[in-house]
């Protein structure tokens, strides 16, 4: 009975993870960072519309972490890592919730990118010009535009500071007919016959439709889930700690999280974004006496 019990338990996990992988599309990065994955053809489409000007990428990654050199510094994923040939950096991120779009994430995420671009002794004006596309699934500033360029400028005469930092929001509700709107809908779409888009179309079809890519993509979606559920019940703890005055221990033994789990949730509530920043002592400077 418990082994039966066991396997329809699997066959209704399957099946709804199955459902999930059917109803992803471009704006979930899970499916989005596989198919741009080495697939320079889309990632060369996408940047030729967005950018508005032919770009030849000579490599891109799904994916790909950038770690900060600072002790207890937060690293980033980027859902796609593209360079071209001039040797310029692009991060494209696709993202659903206001959140996770956050102007100061795109500050970061410029930061990041920037700081992986010269080696010791480089002089800093052969800076490469690095670009951030956050391809929200919204209209983040709310004025109807398909793109939103952030460039720096001098305040005082409105010159632009060309230092190379390129931030670009597009608009994921954007529906005009044009490229953009076209790109947006694809985005959109959870059927690949529906995709207007070749080099996007063959990239979904194959993770949604190839046996082995679908294969690859459901363990992706098990593994997010996974990880969902992590973050739901460190949620669930947090509030526990909150309400009822009492430590993590005590919330981990109320809500009987052991083993492995307890060891996840705890990192969770331990994280970067759930303490406050320390700075690593070798960046302090000590005070000394005035003599």
């Amino acid at each position: 009975m418990a082994e039966q019990m066991e396997k329809n338990n699997l066959v209704q996990e399957k099946n709804a993870v199955n459902i999930l992988v059917d109803g992803l599309t471009l704006f979930d990065d899970d499916l989005m960072s596989k198919v741009f994955d080495q697939n320079i053809e889309a990632t060369e489409l996408v940047l030729r519309i967005i950018l508005g000007r032919d770009i030849k990428v000579i490599c891109v990654d799904g994916q790909d972490e950038l770690r900060n050199p600072v002790v207890g510094g937060r690293n980033i994923t980027l859902d796609v890592h593209a360079i071209d040939v001039n040797g310029e950096e692009i991060d494209i991120e696709v993202q659903g919730n206001s959140e996770g779009a956050h102007i100061r994430r795109a500050r970061f995420h410029s930061s990041m990118v920037d700081s992986k671009m010269l080696v010791e002794g480089q002089k800093f004006k052969v800076l490469k010009d690095s670009y951030v596309i956050f391809i929200y699934k919204h209209d983040k500033f709310r004025k109807g535009l398909p793109l939103y360029h952030i460039d720096r400028y001098v305040k005082e005469t409105d010159e632009l500071f060309d230092d190379g930092s390129h931030i670009i929001y597009v608009n994921g509700n954007y529906k005009g007919n044009d490229e953009i709107g076209r790109l947006m809908k694809d985005f959109r779409q959870t059927d690949p016959e529906n995709i207007h888009y070749n080099a996007l179309a063959q990239g979904v079809r194959h993770f949604k439709e190839n046996e082995e890519g679908r294969e690859e993509m459901c363990e992706a979606v098990e593994e997010y889930a996974k990880e969902y559920a992590i973050r739901e019940k460190a949620i669930s703890v947090k509030n526990l700690m909150a309400n009822m005055k009492i430590n993590l221990e005590q919330a981990l033994n109320a809500l009987g999280v052991q083993g492995d789990e307890r060891i996840l949730i705890t990192k969770q509530l331990i994280s970067f974004e759930d303490v406050p920043f320390v700075p690593p002592i070798a960046h302090c400077h000590e005070k000394r006496p005035l003599s």
